[in-house]
């Protein structure tokens, strides 16, 4: 695969990723500490090279990997870093949100086998 598409795939699959985040192109730039929304735009568009301590920042407030970003996984919901995420879950919500997720699997397990 040439350069240009590579870059031009990993600006897509940052664009997605942004999307689906709902973030705006000023409010992911400003998080990765970019000046403007300028540089995630040639990013996204792959006109610009993203450096790789850079892929990592957009990961992680994109809520990805950079393996993902790199088009080398599909990413899965991880529920347990969701709620990581969320800075006003206390623990005993946490533990409440996943007692009801143990608790779905069982129910579906039963329909399974049952």
């Amino acid at each position: 695969m040439k350069q240009d598409e590579l870059y031009k795939r990993i600006g897509a699959k940052i664009r997605d990723a942004r999307e689906k985040a709902k973030l705006s192109q000023r409010a992911l730039a400003e998080a990765v500490g970019y000046e403007t929304s300028t540089a995630i735009s040639l990013i996204e568009s792959g006109d610009r090279r993203v450096a790789i301590d850079d892929l990592d920042k957009i990961a992680k407030v994109l809520r990805v990997t950079s393996k993902y970003l790199l088009g080398h996984e599909e990413q899965k919901a991880d529920i347990k870093y969701a709620l990581r995420a969320d800075k006003h879950l206390t623990p005993e919500d946490e533990k409440q949100i996943l007692n009801f997720i143990e608790f779905v699997k069982t129910i579906k397990n039963a329909k399974r086998t049952g």
